[in-house]
């Protein structure tokens, strides 16, 4: 088990966001989350990447309670989380943004003093940028790159930083038709050495890459299984796919 929460809930003022969420995620697994609007999707992502502090419950990671790690880190133990709207520095080339985080990787792997090669530094962000198809893109201000593209920066900035669980909020989101599918076959060859958590609305993309779904409705698991067993729910189908 690489990730549990027990009796997770996030509660602002008298609204209750996530309520009473117990989860578990299996390390290498591909895990897509998935509900209505207003479900507590990434609420509850949010308390596991510790942007929000939960009201009430525990989370745990590799078997530690991390309930009340800071952010950073959580990202130092393993946990990357890629946000829904775009968070990378504007005024920096694609290729600064992923030494930033490549820098920061190797910072907390080797202690404060870091003895980095700019070979050895060039080359660990050549991956990444390779990794999402960004080459051709890496002496570019990431202000001025098309929005899909500076979603892909991020994923390459969180892949620079080597993930144990790589967290995405809606990652297809504003990539153009024809960027998704090389972005699902970029997800599968991470999956193979990151386990993957996943919120996504093109329902399509759930079922294709997704070992197992879990189905939010009114901050509360509405249902898990695999693509199949989903599909066919038919709580499931009334709240989600409307019939």
């Amino acid at each position: 088990m690489l990730l549990e929460t027990r009796g997770l809930s996030r509660r602002f003022g008298g609204v209750t966001a996530v309520n009473d969420v117990s989860f578990m995620l299996d390390r290498g697994e591909v895990r897509g989350i998935i509900g209505p609007n207003g479900a507590g999707k990434t609420t509850f992502v949010s308390m596991i990447c510790g942007r929000i502090m939960p009201s009430s419950g525990s989370i745990f990671f590799e078997e530690t309670d991390i309930t009340t790690l800071r952010p950073w880190k959580r990202v130092m133990r393993g946990i990357v989380y890629t946000f829904q709207i775009t968070s990378i520095y504007p005024r920096l080339t694609a290729r600064e943004n992923v030494a930033i985080a490549v820098q920061r990787r190797l910072t907390a792997k080797l202690g404060d003093y870091l003895f980095l090669s700019a070979d050895a530094l060039d080359m660990a962000v050549d991956e990444a940028l390779a990794a999402v198809g960004l080459t051709h893109e890496a002496d570019r201000v990431a202000s001025v790159l098309p929005y899909g593209h500076q979603r892909l920066l991020e994923l390459a900035m969180g892949l620079a930083l080597k993930p144990s669980l790589l967290v995405l909020d809606e990652p297809t989101q504003g990539l153009a038709a024809g960027d998704i599918a090389p972005f699902c076959d970029l997800i599968r060859k991470t999956a193979k050495t990151s386990t993957i958590l996943f919120i996504e609305h093109n329902l399509k993309v759930v079922l294709d890459l997704a070992d197992r779904i879990t189905v939010m409705d009114r901050g509360s698991i509405l249902a898990e299984g695999t693509p199949a067993e989903i599909e066919q729910h038919p709580s499931v189908r009334l709240a989600y796919l409307g019939d």
